[in-house]
């Protein structure tokens, strides 16, 4: 029995390191669950190619925003994890929210969301990990989290006007 010692503890030496070390979870879209208040309806959701999910509320009637670059768009949002916890929102900001879109201002899956949409729609975006903060997360934003977001398109200007 004592010629196996040194092998069977190199094992278990080998294996309890494996289980120490983190495992890297990335959540699935499909695969999780929401918070009912989040009203997220996959199914009703279009799937980009990138891998996020977006679905009009409300069609705007206004200009809309386009696929090419340089354009400013100005937004009121709200943004949660999958479990109805608010991280960040506009809504009470004197002004909504301006960004130029193509110049790594926001968060990707953000900036690739508002494309295609009108002056006075309302859009849910739910948004992977990898168009969002990625595995190390941001502020209270924990790695490798769904983001979803309610986004209120109230202006659309080219180049960025106040």
């Amino acid at each position: 029995m004592r010629r196996f010692r040194f092998p069977v503890l190199a094992l278990l030496a080998v294996l309890g390191t494996a289980c120490l070390e983190k495992s890297p979870f990335v959540p699935v879209i499909e695969e999780v669950t929401f918070a009912p208040d989040l009203g997220v309806n996959l199914a009703a959701s279009t799937k980009t190619a990138s891998g996020m999910y977006y679905r009009d509320i409300t069609v705007g009637t206004g200009a809309t925003v386009p696929t090419t670059n340089g354009d400013t768009a100005f937004v009121r949002y709200q943004g949660w994890l999958r479990n109805n916890v608010s991280f960040d929102n506009n809504l009470s900001a004197a002004q909504p929210f301006a960004f130029v879109t193509g110049a790594n201002r926001v968060i990707d899956g953000f900036d690739e969301g508002v494309r295609g949409m009108r002056v006075g729609g309302v859009r849910q975006l739910i948004i992977p990990p990898s168009l969002g903060y990625g595995s190390s997360g941001s502020g209270s934003i924990p790695g490798n989290s769904i983001l979803v977001f309610t986004i209120t398109l109230t202006r659309v200007g080219f180049p960025a006007t106040p």
